[in-house]
């Protein structure tokens, strides 16, 4: 980079003999000479420079935006140093990596004004050899002499250009350049512009990484605080800002000061963050935040940081999250979300599509949801496909079934429990929140849970078991479904009217399969079509005789049934067509079976009849005294 001192008039006529002869003499630096013979080549005129190439005044404007950290920076590292470059008559310049002049600091670059100089480039096509072109050439720092320089009148000073990289890549150039012919300290010079190159360079960064740990922070689910003595907020991330926004903290901007905890948290010595500047740090706590509009919980963690000389602490970093938010993100993490559409329940009949209708319609508004239908109707899918058409298909979807627990255990289920001061679990009421309670069976909810839910919902509000003092928001949608007639139910004193009330704003009503007996045929291909789809397998079709069998057939057990009959029948089929022989209305339930012996064999049997004698004895091919009799040896209702 520093090259030996280099006689001008020598250098002059090395330019003269190339330029008049064509002549390169073997003296002349090798990066110069091929700078020079390309400069030839391209028909750049020598006597001026060209500065006609530049960038528009509205469009330079935002390519000085785009730039303008860099901008900024290499003018307070200029400021500094103006009566070094005054005494020696310097000009520096800031490049971009396509050679446009982004700024002209200090004095006039070859005696032109910034705005002459500024927005044009002044890479080889447009001003032949020169620093700037040697240095984007070989992408190293490079010391010129004035004769060297393609321009004449550039001629009169020597210019040095440095590249500034970034991660490797080289993003601008810095160059200073002599306005006169007079001679330059010139490892002072090259010291300066190293100088400034490193330390631009590492402040661009720096401002990459700061960037990208803020792109990062801006990206967590969690608010990020970096708390001072007194509450003053010195960072916070965006969602940071949007929670201490939303509760009334004026920004810095409209205040002229730092955004203050003390100003918005009216419980702010009585929490961790106080604690914290004692040196205490807190780890995934449950707190309390009390501010002007509303009351919140959190989870937050507390990090004391540096300490001064006398060992206090002298800031501290807030992670919180609320657990509205903590119910959210675990019940995506566990997969509460809609599993189906409403498109996916198959069917084109007029009664079925009316229904679908209603479910889409009824998806769009706020009431809570009741479904009712013969089990294995399809239900469960219909909830799903009800959520995910709603507003809150972005919340999570939290299931119950209540005929799976006792009275006590479906309550702390629902509800939550505290256990002790330090172990305390959310119910599915809570975890629902911002999105929907599907509550299945819901005929089979004791009255008395029945009677605190609906209180609950009329509130939105909710405690865990064991902690009547503590009231915890809830915004949460009941889809419930029933086997039976919910509103029977009711009328004779079997469940709760309240909770009714509430489920019974909207009512859809699922068509048992054999109602519908003109879609069988789209949902059993539908169904085997599914199935090798999950399990990778070759597909199968259905013989038009097997349609017909399964479209005859009246399925007490409905969509559920067909799907496990289908099922046994698309795993122990080998050819690729499902004949009606390869059909076992019972799944896996054959006649020769030791049904006579086995009582769970003949429960199958029984279940996949529906409970009707005639069906079973037909499936069977016994006679209905014979039925009886196991009947009643295996203490089975008729039907």
């Amino acid at each position: 980079m520093i090259r030996e001192h280099r006689s001008r008039e020598k250098l002059e006529h090395y330019y003269e003999k190339f330029t008049q002869e064509g002549t390169l003499d073997p003296n002349v630096h090798p990066w110069v000479a091929a700078s020079w013979q390309k400069s030839q080549e391209l028909g750049v005129p020598r006597e001026k420079m060209n500065t006609t190439k530049r960038y528009a005044p509205e469009e330079f404007h935002r390519l000085q935006q785009k730039h303008q950290e860099a901008i900024d920076y290499l003018m307070k590292l200029s400021e500094g140093i103006r009566e070094f470059f005054q005494e020696y008559n310097l000009s520096l310049l800031l490049i971009d990596a396509d050679c446009v002049v982004l700024k002209s600091y200090s004095l006039p670059f070859y005696q032109m004004t910034p705005g002459e100089i500024e927005g044009a480039r002044v890479g080889i096509e447009e001003v032949g050899t020169s620093s700037i072109s040697v240095a984007y050439e070989h992408k190293t720092p490079f010391w010129m002499f004035g004769p060297e320089m393609w321009v004449e009148e550039c001629q009169l000073g020597d210019a040095c250009t440095a590249p500034v990289k970034i991660n490797g890549e080289c993003q601008y150039f810095i160059t200073l350049v002599s306005m006169e012919q007079v001679e330059l300290p010139q490892d002072a010079v090259i010291s300066l512009l190293l100088t400034l190159k490193s330390a631009l360079e590492a402040h661009l960064a720096e401002v990459v990484r700061i960037r990208a740990e803020e792109a990062i922070l801006d990206a967590t689910p969690f608010a990020v605080y970096h708390v001072l003595p007194g509450g003053e907020v010195a960072y916070t991330n965006q969602l940071g800002k949007e929670r201490l926004t939303r509760i009334g903290a004026k920004q810095e901007h409209e205040t002229g000061r730092r955004l203050n905890l003390n100003d918005v948290i009216l419980n702010y010595r009585h929490t961790p963050i106080y604690k914290g500047f004692r040196g205490v740090p807190s780890y995934n706590k449950e707190v309390t935040w009390i501010t002007p509009a509303k009351t919140y919980e959190d989870i937050t963690t507390v990090v004391p940081l540096e300490r001064d000389e006398e060992q206090a602490v002298k800031s501290v970093v807030v992670v919180s999250m609320p657990i509205e938010d903590l119910r959210t993100l675990v019940a995506h993490a566990a997969g509460y979300t809609a599993k189906y559409s409403l498109q996916s329940m198959v069917g084109s009949g007029a009664a079925f599509q009316s229904v679908r209708e209603k479910a889409a319609r009824v998806a769009r508004n706020k009431h809570h949801v009741l479904i009712q239908g013969e089990a294995g109707t399809g239900k469960q899918r219909m909830a799903h496909g009800i959520h995910q058409a709603s507003p809150r298909a972005a919340g999570p979807l939290i299931s119950l079934r209540c005929g799976d627990a006792t009275p006590e255990l479906l309550e702390q289920e629902l509800f939550g429990i505290v256990l002790n001061p330090d172990v305390s679990h959310q119910g599915r009421l809570e975890l629902a929140s911002g999105g929907t309670l599907f509550l299945d069976e819901i005929e089979k909810m004791p009255k008395q849970i029945a009677e605190e839910l609906a209180r609950a919902l009329e509130a939105g509000k909710t405690h865990r078991i064991g902690e009547k003092s503590v009231e915890r928001s809830i915004d949460v949608r009941i889809i419930a479904a029933c086997d039976s007639d919910l509103k029977r139910l009711t009328e004779r004193g079997l469940f709760s009217k309240a909770l009714y009330d509430i489920i019974s704003k909207s009512v859809i009503r699922v068509p048992s399969l054999r109602s519908r007996r003109e879609d069988i045929p789209e949902i059993a291909r539908h169904i085997v079509s599914e199935l090798a789809e999950q399990h990778q397998m070759e597909p199968k079709t259905l013989a038009d005789a097997t349609i017909e069998v399964l479209r005859k057939y009246d399925w007490p057990g409905n969509i559920k049934q067909l799907q496990s009959v289908l099922e046994y029948a698309f795993f122990n089929t080998k050819a690729a067509v499902i004949g009606p022989d390869d059909i076992s209305l019972m799944g896996d339930v054959k006649p020769d079976n030791k049904w006579k012996e086995d009582k769970d064999v003949f429960v199958k049997a029984w279940q996949a009849a529906g409970g009707n004698v005639s069906r079973l004895a037909n499936l069977l091919n016994v006679s209905r005294v014979t039925l009886y009799r196991y009947l009643k040896k295996y203490h089975l209702e008729k039907k």
